[in-house]
């Protein structure tokens, strides 16, 4: 008994044809870009995920990005901002009123700049691993 091509099921593919590397998707989805194809908007408004890509038409609306986006723009603006206003208090000794003009708009700036783009990379990291309906059965 022979097996030929038409004898596969229609779900077999070549691993190239479904392939989805993980860094190109999480860039692709940290410049607010669509996972799949990296020309389409990942984004509708400032951090509301597009229902699908208007290039390529891969459905987006299976993320389920939750409180994930805002935990991490938290650690790293966290993480920049604290070590600098350490430095500047040891060094400089700065009077109140510097601190709060230095320390919230960079704080502010920074989590509005980071959170749609760390939103974006967990979409795309989400689209690479095929988690919640993002390919595989479940789309």
């Amino acid at each position: 008994m022979s097996m030929d091509d038409t004898s596969l099921p229609d779900s077999a593919s070549s691993p190239s044809d479904d392939a989805r590397p993980l860094f190109r998707s999480l860039w692709r989805g940290a410049a607010r870009r669509c996972p799949s194809c990296g020309r389409g908007r990942l984004l509708a408004s400032f951090t509301k995920i597009a229902p699908s890509c208007t290039v390529c038409g891969e459905a987006l609306r299976h993320h389920r990005a939750d409180d994930a986006p805002p935990y991490f723009t938290i650690l790293i603006v966290g993480h920049v901002v604290v070590p600098l206003l350490v430095l500047v208090e040891d060094f400089f000794f700065p009077p109140l009123w510097v601190h709060w003009l230095l320390w919230l708009p960079l704080t502010l700036g920074l989590a509005l700049f980071l959170l749609p783009r760390v939103k974006g990379a967990i979409v795309g990291w989400q689209w690479a691993l095929r988690m919640h309906g993002f390919g595989g059965d479940f789309s």
